[in-house]
């Protein structure tokens, strides 16, 4: 789907402003700045409200992401539970720190304050999989998994 097709699924009303940068994210994984302006002048709003409404929320993203976010709770149950040492073991295994992209565009690592999962604590998500009571190693069966996907595709 392009930006205008997104665009025509919506009446130029500002009312639409959060709705129009979900779509955004959810098709090309972030919002870039051509996008942004091309949603300001469809909408006929200033451009500091969207970039405004884009960096208030969190599920928002103005950086290209990897194709593959892998996301790791760090929230009371997750940490007490061995978060800290998935999250090493991601950024040590991808060779990024949190909230970066490898190189390659594949891998996007975030750390997150809770994902409401506790009783699996501690928690990964990879895009929309879920991967509960993680233990060592958990973090690079993630990541094979992913790249076996992606050979895959």
């Amino acid at each position: 789907m392009d930006a205008n097709t997104i665009l025509k699924n919506f009446e130029p009303d500002k009312r639409h402003s959060l709705a129009i940068l979900q779509d955004f994210q959810r098709n090309f994984s972030y919002i870039s700045e051509n996008d942004l302006h091309l949603i300001s002048e469809y909408l006929g709003i200033p451009l500091s409200t969207l970039f405004s409404l884009a960096t208030f929320y969190k599920s928002l993203s103005l950086e290209k992401k990897g194709a593959f976010v892998i996301k790791v709770c760090d929230g009371t149950a997750c940490h007490i539970r061995g978060s800290v040492a998935i999250i090493d073991e991601i950024k040590k295994a991808l060779n990024i720190n949190e909230f970066e992209t490898t190189p390659d565009g594949l891998f996007t690592l975030e750390v997150v304050n809770c994902v409401g999962s506790c009783a699996m604590a501690p928690v990964v998500i990879c895009n929309e999989d879920y991967f509960g009571n993680a233990k060592k190693g958990a973090g690079r069966n993630i990541i094979d998994k992913c790249k076996e996907a992606a050979r895959d595709e």
